[in-house]
């Protein structure tokens, strides 16, 4: 390839759907710049990586990714790695000390600069464009403020009938476990406009689900002096978004979630009653250790107000076990309370050791083996719980909307008590549909976790 040809580039979107949105805004950037985006990785002569960084097991994924394209290019047959995101922005030196093929590294609070990382560009003090052929680090850029940043013209990644809005960035939680503070920084949100600009956008682009996310979506406008919070940016989103079907909240904190967002989510429309609040924990003393800022009595009601306020909601929270310190008695008051409470779907993490947050220095850590047996504990006693709740759906009507569908196998969709990627599925009994489709279906049979309709 001749210097004066536009690259040829791959990129790999490793984590969560926040990292995935940063993934498609640096994408769409990158078909601005003029290079060439292609699907086939082996093709490429420059690959992107988006990192994630809140794990180990993320950051080891991720590491060996990089690792393999450095094979390569030591081999010949790939000309330049920029890696971004997450990891970047924790371990920056770590990772170029280790893997000092890479070319180039975009933290996430300057992600804009990765056209000027893939096209070898840098800046001189003037702001002028200089050569460089090992750019680095870029520098930090924080939004100046939230009428200033903003994440329209994305080339997306999802299907096209549904699409992640990010609401904020950063979190001011201070959970013990917990690096995202420290990787993204303090919760800084986009103004009202900006989001119902951005929905549009994406509608306006066939997407017909909206998944509003955050790191803290209850906390949605503390940082902008925006008075009506989370519940006013909700019944502004369900008048403005004409011509979305399903507008989906995740990850709520349980400390904030007010009267005023109950309500919201109960008369807005197009907003499903589906609640993504992950719990982490009820016994208290683990709460407190955590940092949660809520007991027991808080969660217990909270989850009361939910269900007597919004009939028929669908909730769905996370759990960790195995944190520093975590008794029998205290797993096994975790365990009776998922199964008394009956949440419709449940995930759960095993403590992961990670050095540079508080909870590492606790004492008590739980034996890696007993984490694991606690983890299957749980999520048995969930499955029983789930595959009941599944036979229960058999004879009832709902709305879907079908995610895929082929030659080979039935169609696959979602009702709206289900998220895309972390919840059970709909199967199609019969009939032939199109992704983005929604029709009216009866639920047949239940398969384990998911369940078999049959259009009406």
């Amino acid at each position: 390839m001749a210097d004066a040809d536009p690259p040829l580039v791959a990129f790999i979107s490793l984590g969560c759907c926040k990292n995935l949105v940063d993934s498609e805004k640096m994408l769409g950037q990158l078909a601005e710049s003029g290079v060439v985006i292609c699907g086939d990785e082996s093709t490429a002569d420059t690959i992107v990586v988006n990192t994630c960084g809140f794990l180990d097991a993320a950051r080891e994924e991720a590491l060996e990714i990089i690792e393999e394209l450095a094979e390569r290019k030591r081999t010949g047959t790939l000309r330049r790695i920029v890696v971004a995101g997450c990891l970047v922005q924790r371990d920056r030196e770590k990772l170029l000390e280790t893997v000092p093929e890479i070319d180039a590294i975009v933290g996430v609070n300057n992600r804009d600069d990765v056209a000027r990382a893939v096209l070898h560009r840098s800046v001189d003090n003037a702001g002028q464009p200089t050569a460089s052929s090992a750019l680095r680090y870029l520098g930090d850029y924080v939004p100046a403020g939230a009428a200033d940043w903003s994440d329209r013209g994305r080339l997306r990644l999802t299907p096209n009938h549904y699409a992640y809005v990010r609401i904020s960035e950063g979190c001011n939680q201070r959970c013990t476990f917990c690096t995202i503070p420290a990787i993204r920084g303090p919760l800084h949100g986009k103004r009202p406009e900006t989001l119902a600009g951005e929905c549009r956008e994406l509608i306006d682009d066939g997407a017909r689900e909206l998944i509003l996310i955050g790191q803290d979506t209850t906390s949605y406008g503390v940082d902008l002096g925006y008075q009506p919070g989370l519940a006013g940016l909700l019944r502004l989103l369900d008048q403005e978004c004409d011509g979305a079907r399903w507008l989906r909240l995740m990850y709520v904190y349980p400390s904030i979630f007010t009267d005023e967002m109950i309500a919201a989510i109960a008369e807005c429309e197009r907003v499903v009653k589906y609640i993504d609040i992950p719990l982490q924990h009820i016994n208290d003393r683990v709460l407190k250790a955590m940092g949660r800022r809520v007991t027991r009595k808080q969660t217990e009601d909270l989850l009361e107000r939910l269900r007597r306020s919004i009939p028929g909601v669908v909730i769905r929270t996370t759990f960790i076990v195995g944190f520093p310190g975590e008794t029998e008695a205290e797993f096994a008051e975790l365990l009776d309370f998922a199964c008394d409470f009956g949440f419709d779907a449940v995930g759960a993490f095993q403590y992961s050791h990670e050095p540079d947050t508080p909870a590492a220095r606790l004492k008590g850590r739980v034996d890696d083996a007993l984490i694991q047996e606690r983890h299957e504990r749980l999520m048995l006693a969930q499955q029983e719980i789930a595959f009941a709740a599944a036979r229960e759906k058999i004879g009832t009507e709902f709305e879907i909307v079908i995610d895929e569908s082929n030659a080979e196998t039935p169609p696959l969709a979602r009702h709206a008590g289900q998220a895309p990627d972390v919840d059970s599925v709909c199967v199609l009994e019969s009939g032939s549909a199109s992704p983005g489709e929604f029709m009216r279906v009866r639920c047949v049979g239940a398969d384990d976790y998911d369940l078999i309709v049959r259009p009406m």
